[in-house]
């Protein structure tokens, strides 16, 4: 038969190198491009039989068929399928050879539409050509399904191409790589090596719907070798679910989330329509030691039609829900020209709302169905799934909802807002809370003496990020979220008759001398000395204003690299504590002194010791408690 020989463009030549050498950042899948075009092949043929009844195709037995021959060192991708006549190899092979560079550039910049996208994306031409990255010559040789006649096309993927019509072609298409010699330095793997194929197969095309095979070493007998099939086919999510064993769910999680545990929950997600894509997602029972590591991997990954695209996709779900571990396929996505990395779309940023609100419902399910189960994934995840509280707006209702707290309450069962909501006392208007490094820490703490005495529910807050989820809420149902360290507090105020006023205004009076004076010897340190209604039992405590950042905020910010400046904070001082006495009764008799400077100066440290900080100087504070305790023996 007669061969026609074609030059490429040599812009076309050009962008054809750069191709082969920068587009795919891994020469593996290579393999992955050709499998997906015999895949598509199969499902192009399938569908024509069942469209046209008089087409004369077997199809009983639709298939992909791997060939290495290690001493031609060639890899040949063989299909069965719909084929291509001599004008469709022209037309789909010439994507890039028959377009030239401002062509394909032009098709490149509207891929972001759907006519770009079906110019590009899934077009036989494109990945077609990745095959050049690990063959010096590509052979293809195909027959459209229906027809007599095959075409034979050739290149060395550098100045031309060669067309040839042939008779004798199978129906389908195979590709034949002549292989380059194996480089590792530069990532070319030896792609004639039964083990390598296997391998690329297992990761990029396991779901694959139709069989994979490669031929295997024949028998000593002499006997024909029965092929082996490489892909399991098994895409749980694409089955129905009484289709499926819970340990079959749980052999895939432990595979893909690399876990030898079995997950806390399965969500299964299937979404039809324009736009179609499932989903089969795992929370897991254990956080990862590298939960919040700046490298932490998460673990959804991305498959287009059964052939996987990318592990740990960022897209799909929002960074707070990073522990989720599953697989999101879709039938169709805007990727780029080598399908490794997407493009933002609304078909993207449809699929994270509806799976962030799917796994979000998964746990309020959980919440109020499961809640031993519920309890673990909140002990394990609850921290991270806080930070969604300040970053995700759109679904802070539904996190609150999911959200549960230590309190006052109980000493070991969490609440949640709507039930705190539900014990408030009659007359009060916030919720309060109050956050520290323990629990421990937190119920020791003089802001909570007043609270406790009234027996007045507090949200104990351990978390770091509670410092901010707070502020970025700021209130739920109405109600505040109020911290007990932050604003100035009187919890008898609507209480008192007109006596009890009139007390304070005298306390108020008798001390007025001693806060003026504090505060001018301690203006270093402090804005404000005055008297508090929050305590009970300690002498004095630091409190910050309403809208300022708390120290561990403060700090958390530092730690970030945003410097922020240092507010000062108020003492508060407990007017009915024997020490605050003595100090007020000393001032009033002796006025300013060194020894009463300095026991001003301890009750600050005393205070700021309290809530678990640091004094400014601690060798000064040390040597003036060491010199009062030596004078009291």
């Amino acid at each position: 038969m007669s061969t026609q020989t074609f030059e490429f463009q040599v812009e076309a030549r050009q962008l054809l190198q750069l191709m082969i050498h920068s587009v795919y950042s891994n020469k593996d899948v290579f393999l992955r491009e050709l499998v997906s075009n015999a895949s598509d092949a199969l499902d192009k043929l399938r569908l024509e039989k069942l469209r046209d009844d008089a087409l004369d195709v077997e199809v009983s037995d639709l298939h992909i068929e791997l060939d290495i021959d290690s001493e031609a060192r060639t890899l040949t991708v063989r299909d069965n399928g719909i084929g291509m006549s001599y004008e469709e190899v022209g037309q789909l092979i010439g994507t890039i050879a028959n377009s030239g560079t401002a062509e394909f550039l032009r098709e490149l910049r509207e891929s972001k539409d759907a006519a770009g996208e079906e110019g590009l994306i899934g077009q036989f031409g494109v990945g077609f050509y990745s095959g050049f990255m690990v063959a010096d010559e590509v052979t293809l040789v195909t027959r459209r399904a229906g027809e007599s006649q095959g075409t034979r096309w050739t290149s060395r993927g550098e100045g031309t191409y060669t067309l040839t019509a042939v008779e004798d072609a199978p129906q389908g298409t195979s590709v034949t790589l002549h292989l380059k010699p194996a480089d590792p330095e530069n990532q070319l793997h030896d792609y004639a090596s039964p083990w390598k194929i296997r391998e690329i197969v297992k990761r990029y095309s396991d779901f694959i719907t139709w069989p994979i095979r490669m031929a295997t070493e024949a028998p000593a007998d002499g006997e024909e070798p029965a092929p082996e099939t490489l892909n399991s086919m098994k895409a749980l999510w694409a089955r129905p679910r009484d289709q499926v064993s819970d340990d079959e769910y749980h052999e895939l999680y432990k595979h893909i989330g690399h876990d030898w545990r079995d997950p806390l929950e399965t969500i299964r997600l299937q979404a039809e329509g324009t736009f179609e894509y499932q989903a089969l997602l795992f929370l897991p029972e254990h956080a990862p030691h590298d939960l919040f590591t700046r490298d932490f991997r998460r673990g959804v990954q991305l498959y287009v039609k059964r052939v996987f695209i990318m592990d740990d996709c960022e897209a799909l779900l929002p960074p707070y829900l990073r522990f989720v571990k599953g697989v999101v396929d879709a039938a169709d996505l805007t990727l780029n020209v080598s399908r490794e990395i997407l493009q933002q779309d609304r078909h993207i940023e449809m699929m994270r709302r509806r799976l962030t609100k799917k796994v979000l419902s998964t746990v309020k399910d959980l919440m109020g169905e499961e809640s031993d189960r519920y309890a673990t994934f909140w002990r394990e995840f609850g921290t991270v799934l806080k930070e969604g509280l300040v970053t995700d707006a759109e679904n802070r209702e539904a996190l609150l909802a999911v959200s549960s707290f230590a309190s006052t309450h109980h000493e070991s069962e969490p609440t949640t807002l709507k039930q705190y909501l539900e014990r408030m006392k009659d007359g009060q208007e916030d919720i309060y809370y109050l956050t520290g490094e323990s629990r421990q820490a937190i119920e020791n703490s003089p802001h909570m003496e007043a609270f406790r005495d009234r027996g007045i529910e507090v949200l104990l807050l351990t978390d770091a990020v509670d410092e901010v989820w707070v502020d970025a809420v700021g209130e739920y149902e109405g109600k505040k979220l109020r911290s007990v360290a932050k604003g100035e507090f009187d919890l008898d105020a609507k209480s008192e008759d007109e006596g009890a006023e009139d007390e304070r205004e005298k306390r108020n009076e008798a001390y007025a001398g001693l806060l003026e004076w504090m505060g001018k010897r301690l203006e270093d340190d402090i804005k404000e000395v005055r008297l508090s209604s929050r305590l009970t039992v300690s002498p004095a405590c630091v409190v910050s204003d309403a809208h300022e950042l708390t120290p561990a905020l403060e700090n958390m910010y530092r730690a970030m690299g945003q410097e922020v400046p240092r507010a000062k904070r108020i003492l508060e001082l407990n007017p009915g504590h024997a020490l605050v006495q003595g100090l007020n009764e000393a001032y009033t008799e002796h006025g300013d002194g060194t020894e009463l400077a300095e026991t001003a100066e301890l009750l600050y440290g005393l205070a700021v010791l309290a809530e678990g900080g640091q004094p400014k100087e601690p060798a000064r504070f040390v040597k003036l408690m060491a010199e009062r305790l030596e004078k009291a023996l």
